[in-house]
């Protein structure tokens, strides 16, 4: 495969509508302005489907999980053997992700993007693997750039099979022991932001253990630098489900899909994605700002506005699946919600009123 080969259309969101969606949400029955991001997520997902009238149809959550040789580095606390473990569970709909899916009555699938592991039939993994995990980074490339092209091929094609079922909304989640150690690097490289301030404790790491990781991470960032290209760095420092959701991410945008933003290590892949497409993110709804040191300053960086706070750090799309209600309601509000016409109430709107 080559870069060539690659290509996402994605076209900025269209005007057109604009003032019909002001219209319709300011004339509902409240003061201007008072329901807050509910507003402007109805806004934003009614340029994104071009209608006054919105529609979420198949709702799925994109489950990603492969293995990081950079472990062998002993970045993480835990056992790599939890990711393929955790794999099983969440096809199954275990964890919370599965949990929370099930509750917001959310689609959720489980995909091998590079796990060190076999999965059989009956596990209920989706076979998408590149290569039985990345190199060790600080050693050679996590991948190369063939791989890393495969990785974000597949993505694509996930998001394009969910698409012609009749899918509008995705979320993607992640699992990959080890896989905080890449993300703080691609943060650091494409924010801007010295590797200190990217890297944190990730699944338990003590003040020890931190301090362990950055040294690791800075020696790696020493051998082999920094890239101009987000695409080298998503090969050289990355990980295969990073790129399999990066590529999905993209490819959701080229759909014109409403895509749900989830935590840390998935913000990592619209880092990427944003660096290579800046329209990505007219398609993109951050779902929460998590307790991971970095995610604060990446969503910054895009000039997100998360919908949720809940202190979470758990990944795995669980951000995203509690934010989906919230959308839900922003939807409901639009398509049926009165206004002041439809319940003969005055119309607050010509007077500048504000608030009640």
């Amino acid at each position: 495969m080559t870069l060539k080969k690659l290509s996402f259309n994605i076209q900025p969101l269209s005007n057109d509508l604009n003032d019909a969606l002001k219209f319709e949400i300011d004339h509902k029955t409240k003061p201007l302005g008072s329901l807050g991001q509910l507003e402007r997520i109805a806004y934003q997902l009614g340029r994104i489907q071009q209608s006054t009238r919105l529609k979420l149809s198949k709702p799925t959550v994109v489950l990603v999980g492969a293995d990081h040789g950079i472990c062998a580095q002993g970045v993480s606390p835990c056992p790599q053997e939890l990711t393929w473990q955790q794999m099983k569970n969440f096809a199954k709909k275990g964890g919370g992700i599965g949990l929370f899916a099930n509750l917001y009555q959310l689609d959720m699938l489980a995909i091998d993007a590079g796990v060190d592991y076999t999965f059989s039939k009956e596990d209920n993994v989706e076979d998408y693997k590149v290569r039985n995990g990345t190199r060790d980074f600080s050693v050679e490339p996590a991948m190369t750039i063939n791989e890393c092209l495969q990785a974000m091929q597949n993505g694509a094609d996930i998001v394009t099979k969910l698409h012609k079922k009749g899918c509008n909304v995705i979320a993607f989640g992640e699992m990959g022991i080890g896989n905080t150690s890449p993300a703080s690097i691609i943060m650091s490289q494409l924010c801007n932001v010295p590797l200190e301030k990217c890297v944190g404790a990730g699944s338990g790491l003590d003040n020890n253990g931190v301090l362990h990781k950055l040294n690791v991470l800075q020696n790696a960032v020493k051998k082999h630098g920094n890239f101009e290209s987000p695409l080298q760095t998503l090969a050289c420092y990355g990980g295969l489900e990073i790129a399999t959701i990066c590529g999905g991410i993209l490819q959701a945008a080229t759909l014109k899909m409403l895509y749900i933003n989830d935590g840390f290590i998935i913000t990592s892949a619209l880092l990427v994605a944003h660096a290579m497409h800046p329209e990505v993110l007219d398609y993109t709804i951050f779902s929460h700002q998590s307790n991971e040191g970095g995610h604060k300053q990446m969503i910054a960086h895009m000039n997100g506005e998360p919908i949720l706070n809940l202190d979470l750090r758990l990944g795995e799309g669980t951000g995203a699946a509690m934010a989906y209600p919230i959308i839900q309601g922003a939807v409901e509000m639009m398509n049926k919600m009165t206004t002041f016409a439809e319940a003969n109430v005055t119309d607050t709107t010509k007077k500048g009123i504000t608030v009640l």
